[in-house]
This record gives structure tokens, sequence and C-alpha cells, in this order.
């Protein structure tokens, strides 16, 4: 199975892949303008998000960098009571990934300076280069930022503001959405019984894709018609609403699959993956005929649009999302076409 590895060399971050002497697998490579490092034994692409995903797609592979991430430069090793602190304080199992991940990234990029020795001139520089030559968000620039953070609080025990960082102002992008012409477009391309009812979850209750995975068959109440999230984001608990027409899917599902303990279970049962999950999503989108340029959490973001459009008070979509603050649910008005139609532009007055 072909896997993707993060190269870090001479201060420049790459995806590397291995794949076996085979003339199509070549020129698809060289299509996606990759270099064949002959030293490495690697095709090298130049890092980016959307260079991870195109290659992803061509050559079929499921699994995220992160999670097969390699250095094969000289690397720095992550201090062990980095990862210490994080499962002392318990942080959920994909932030530690996540922060391991990112803070390693930072150890390379200064491979010749021991981890303690690093410092607020170090993180600035380290900022330039994710912004100038890996050009990441600035949502992952802010996960970079909390990684180092930790290390240099929680683990050498600095206080707060021993180092200056000058943290990126957040974009203000609004999130994309379906229709609910397209969801339903999108969720009748679904044939897979299994595959139909996650994705109807998904969006009937507003679940996040780990949210879902979760699961487990006590969750669900069909006499109240809801749904209980369990250690949700933030390590909350919160309930959501049940869909009648997803409960009638969702018996016939369990009639068929006959699940253990988790809702949805992987073929080997256990937890069924969030990779495979999205994965069922970008099927069902590209057979849909959708142009939008989605995700599975654009399902989410449509469900609250949705509700709003419908006249719910802004407040219960904050309590079934699960937001903490009301600002964070605010955003869904300027999306919905509530009131559009009554308000006409001050040209439309004119009489020209």
């Amino acid at each position: 199975m072909l896997k993707l590895e993060a190269i870090s060399t001479k201060g420049e971050q790459f995806i590397g892949l291995a794949i076996p002497y085979d003339q199509s697998l070549i020129d698809k490579a060289k299509k996606l303008n990759g270099r064949w490092d002959s030293k490495l034994r690697l095709w090298l692409f130049k890092y980016s998000s959307a260079n991870e995903a195109k290659i992803k797609l061509a050559f079929n592979i499921e699994e995220d960098l992160a999670s097969s991430h390699t250095i094969r430069n000289k690397s720095i090793k992550l201090p062990k009571e980095y990862k210490d602190q994080l499962e002392r304080r318990r942080y959920s199992p994909n932030t530690i990934k996540t922060y391991v991940s990112l803070f390693e990234q930072f150890l390379n990029y200064f491979s010749d300076i021991e981890p303690e020795l690093l410092n607020d001139e170090h993180v600035a520089k380290f900022q330039t280069y994710l912004v100038n030559t890996k050009k990441v968000s600035v949502s992952s620039q802010n996960q970079y930022i909390n990684a180092i953070k930790f290390y240099f609080e929680k683990v050498l025990g600095r206080e707060k503001g021993f180092y200056h960082i000058d943290r990126p102002i957040k974009e203000f992008k609004l999130p994309k959405v379906l229709t609910e012409k397209e969801v339903l477009v999108l969720l009748k391309t679904v044939r897979n019984l299994k595959h139909k009812v996650m994705l109807l979850i998904v969006y009937s209750s507003g679940l996040r894709a780990g949210e879902l995975i979760n699961l487990r068959i006590s969750d669900i109440d069909g006499e109240q018609m809801r749904v209980f999230i369990r250690g949700g984001k933030g390590k909350k608990d919160r309930v959501t609403i049940l869909s009648e027409k997803a409960l009638t899917a969702l018996r016939d599902y369990f009639k068929e699959y006959r699940p253990k303990e988790y809702l949805f279970e992987g073929q080997n049962g256990g937890i069924y993956s969030t990779a495979s999950l999205r994965k069922v999503f970008k099927k069902a989108l590209f057979k849909s005929g959708i142009k939008k340029k989605i995700t599975l959490h654009s399902l989410r973001h449509s469900f609250a649009t949705h509700l709003l459009e419908k006249g719910v008070d802004l407040r219960y979509i904050q309590v079934l999302l699960g937001h903490n603050s009301s600002q964070t649910t605010e955003i869904y008005t300027h999306i919905t076409h509530i009131g559009w139609k009554r308000i006409k532009s001050p040209l439309d007055e004119l009489d020209i």
C-alpha cells in the first residue's frame, strides 16, 4: 500500500512517495510536478495541502500525511516529556497526534539546535517560513503556535509571555454550505445503506465526523428523538436532535448490520475510521455532480443554515452545535437567505 511521508530537507518541506516501477504511476508523478530523488529513493512533491489532496486522489491513498509522518533529514528526537504532558493533561488522541506532528516540524526546522535552547526568535523565524514558504492557513499557523507554546510553558515551565509571538489576524471566511435540494441530490447517490445512514445522521443532527464515529448504540434515544454526544470537541457532552427519517433508516441499518458496541463499526468491528467516512462523502459528492468545493463538515454547516432559514432561534442552534460562544453560531446569519427577498436595492427606488 502506498504511503505519503513528510520530508524535511534544507529547511524546505516536501511530500515523499515511494512507488513501484510502473510507467503509468511514474507518468502520474510527473504530471503532478514530482521529481525523483535517487538518494532518498522517493518521488518528491512541493508540500501544500492542495498537493497532498491531489496526490492522494491520483494514487488512491486514504491515509493522511500526518499519520505516516517521517522526517528523512537530520532530525531532533521529540522530548518524551512533551507527549507525556499531553497525555497527563488528558488531551484528546487527535489533539496529541496533531501537536506532536506540528512540534516535530518546528524541531526539525532547527535540527542543529537542542529543543530546550529554542526561543522566541526561533519561533518568529519559523512563522515567517510557515507564511512565506509553506503558505499555511491562519488556522494552521495558530495550531503550530499552540503546539510550540505547550512545550515552552507546560514542559519547560516558562511563564506565559516569556517570549513574544505575533499571532496572525484571523481571516473571516464564510462556511460553504449546500442547499436543501443539493443535500437531497447528494444523499440519493448513496446506495450502500450503512454509508447513507452515516451521512443522514451527520446532516440531520449537525455532527462532526469524530462525533459520528464515536457514537455508541446507547447514544440514540428513539423515544425522545435525541442523539447524545459524549466527549465532543473540548471534551463536552451535549444533546442534539434525531430526525424521524434518520431513525427509520437507522432501524433498517441496525437489522442488517447488527453493530455490537459503536453505532457504526469497521469491517472487522471496532470504531469506524474518519478517513473512510470522508471517502464515502467524496464519492457521493462526485456522483452527485455538485461542483462546489465542500467537505464532509459542510453538511454540519448546512444543518445549521437550514435550521436558521426555517426560523429556529439562533440560541437553540448554538446548543445543538455545541458552540461555546454565540458569536461562532452567528456566522450562519451571513449565509441564510431569511429576509433577503424583502430587501430592495436603493436603485430600484429611482425613476430611471
